[in-house]
């Protein structure tokens, strides 16, 4: 007998004998259809979760990671997870630069949608880190601290009256611009002639606000209709659309032609207004003025970011616990915090920094950065009907491995602690493999027990992430799902099996958070507990199913 998943339906091959599978399936009074595959020889195990002893391990869990969407279209991902999982988690999904907008809009509609759905059905949900410095809403956090609005006035930078000079001064090439006495009245102007490259600087010699938005304003007459006058504004020419913007001069009287909102070239310090193109009619003209305004922007001031970022701290996590209802117990508080490129003066490394984006510690402070979220997140867990005793807090971080890393995280977290933060245990990510080359397995071996020797050390509940094994050759070359031979699968499951164990025995029973599995089914790489047939696309139990009920079960 057996039962194949496809397209997402239960099938019974080899037989017409109708069999139940909700032993397989029956979270309490909900049942996960589809159930993945179930196929010889591991047809008869009962879900993996099923296996663990709950009297001897009483806080040791199993989690499986998915997509958000794949949990709320309750399809086959969903069912694997519940039949045979205690929780799931999100990975960076829930986090708040998937929900929060640059206008600073929440959403939680997918939130919302998963937590009606484990609340009927009695599950558990992981909660994803409330704070990070990857995956934040990085849009809202500029937004929030850019500089203020402020009222200014504009500033003259230069004004030129022809009207009353004697000779020009400027600069010009392709024509000789000269000052014609008494042209209107008692009144001289300046006097551009027609010419086929006239380039004339009408005002210059004046300095340069990088950030500051000119306006030109002169008066010029012409005698025939001038339709072609070209301006560039100190370094950049004036543009309309994609092109070059074209300036219209009727003849007869003065014209008061004003250009607005110009900036300059990045290079230029000088500045200058400069006039091209009059190719039909001599150009005459009376006074040039530039006036700017300046930046209407200042920083804000280091009080008013720390409150603009305590403001956002508070809005966001008062929105994950209003949608929680006390539903989400375990929350990673910060995901990696530590920054191995930077070593402060006891050898440890310090926390990550950034001058490009807002980072929640750059602003909170180092020391205080965990004790501020984690006394925000119990205030709003409480206040939105959350069990203060069920709440916990862990610290997510990877390459633990390196023991200056772990020693790093450890000095964190005495810091924290001692000022006041609430963090339960950490939540380590773990980066398998599995080696044929015996030295090299070895090694692998040696490096797993040393982590957990030091994570059992901390004295905190333990949980370990991302629990998938890479099959590496004996060259050091991955393996791929789709090569993988019967006998690999099986030295692969029995890893799966000893690092499990390893777990079990060394991370005191109470201190068990358990273990998340990254991947459910084989991506590329076998990491598996289900292998997908290539042809069906079936999802099939495999050796690694059974590595993992044998060794929750103690054998």
């Amino acid at each position: 007998m057996k039962n194949i998943i496809r397209n997402g339906f239960l099938i019974l091959a080899a037989g017409a004998l109708a069999v139940s599978c909700a032993d397989y399936n029956v979270t309490d009074d909900f049942t996960a259809q589809p159930d993945p595959t179930i196929v010889e020889p591991y047809k008869d195990l009962g879900p993996v979760k099923s296996y663990i002893n709950r009297e001897q391990f009483p806080n040791m869990t199993l989690g499986a990671t998915l997509k958000v969407v794949d949990f709320n279209k309750q399809e086959l991902a969903h069912a694997a997870a519940v039949t045979n999982f205690d929780n799931v988690s999100f990975g960076t999904s829930l986090m708040s630069g998937t929900i929060i907008n640059e206008r600073g809009v929440m959403n939680f509609l997918d939130m919302s949608d998963l937590l009606i759905h484990v609340q009927e059905i009695g599950y558990d949900v992981y909660g994803s880190p409330l704070v990070a410095n990857a995956n934040q809403a990085d849009g809202w956090l500029k937004d929030l601290t850019a500089p203020i609005e402020i009222p200014v006035d504009p500033i003259e930078d230069k004004f030129v009256d022809y009207t009353t000079m004697e000779e020009f001064t400027g600069t010009a090439s392709g024509t000789t611009p000269v000052i014609v006495k008494n042209y209107d009245g008692d009144e001289n102007a300046l006097k551009i002639p027609r010419a086929r490259r006239t380039k004339v600087n009408i005002v210059e010699d004046f300095p340069i606000d990088p950030m500051g938005k000119y306006t030109i304003t002169f008066f010029a007459k012409v005698d025939k209709d001038e339709l072609g006058l070209l301006f560039t504004f100190s370094g950049n020419k004036i543009q309309e659309g994609g092109g070059d913007k074209k300036f219209q001069i009727k003849a007869g009287k003065w014209q008061k032609v004003v250009i607005e909102a110009v900036t300059p070239a990045d290079s230029v310090t000088n500045g200058y207004v400069m006039m091209e193109g009059n190719q039909t009619s001599d150009v005459y003209i009376k006074t040039v003025q530039v006036i700017h305004t300046p930046d209407n922007h200042r920083p804000q001031t280091e009080q008013e970011r720390n409150d603009t970022i305590h403001y956002a701290l508070n809005a966001w996590i008062d929105g994950v616990m209003k949608i929680n209802e006390g539903r989400i117990n375990s929350f990673d508080l910060i995901d990696e915090p530590i920054d191995t490129k930077a070593v402060l003066e006891n050898g440890m490394f310090d926390l990550k920094h950034s001058t490009e984006n807002i980072f929640w510690q750059d602003i909170l402070g180092s020391e205080n950065y965990a004790p501020k979220v984690s006394n925000v997140a119990s205030t709003a867990y409480e206040k939105y009907g959350g069990n203060p005793a069920e709440l916990k807090f862990f610290i997510s971080e990877s390459g633990l491995d390196d023991p200056q890393k772990m020693a790093s995280l450890n000095y964190w977290i005495h810091i924290w602690d001692s000022n006041g933060a609430k963090i339960d245990g950490i939540n380590a990510k773990l980066d398998l493999s599995y080696s044929e080359d015996p030295a090299t397995q070895a090694v692998n071996e040696a490096t797993l027990i040393a982590l957990l020797d030091n994570l059992a050390a901390t004295g905190k509940l333990v949980r370990l992430s991302n629990f998938d094994i890479k099959y590496k050759d004996a060259t050091g070359v991955n393996v791929t799902a789709k090569d993988i031979t019967e006998a690999q699968r099986q030295k692969l499951a029995d890893y799966y099996g000893y690092v499990i164990k390893c777990y079990m025995n060394k991370i005191p029973h109470d201190k068990q958070a358990g273990l998340c599995k990254g991947n459910l089914a084989d991506t590329s790489d076998p990491v598996g507990l289900w292998s997908i047939d290539s042809k069906t696309k079936d999802w099939v139990r495999n050796a690694t199913y059974k590595a993992f009920c044998d060794a929750l079960s103690g054998n």
